[in-house]
């Protein structure tokens, strides 16, 4: 039997939100090993000047444990 734990993570990117999603999977795979999926939670914007300088995003990440 699998088990299978999760980690809630938040990270930012200056291009997009895909971006912000891969940059804080690949900053918990340093850490985590067994990573199995990665949910977008919630996802938000800077505005600065009306423009959108920053993607925000806030990933639960699953991963199984032994």
């Amino acid at each position: 039997m699998a088990i299978v734990k999760v980690i809630e993570v938040l990270s930012s990117s200056e291009k997009s939100w895909e971006d912000a999603t891969k940059k804080a999977v690949a900053q918990a795979s340093k850490t985590v090993k067994n990573i199995r999926s990665a949910y977008v939670k919630e996802q938000s914007v800077v505005v600065d000047n009306s423009q959108v300088t920053q993607f925000r995003v806030n990933v639960k990440i699953s991963f199984e444990i032994s």
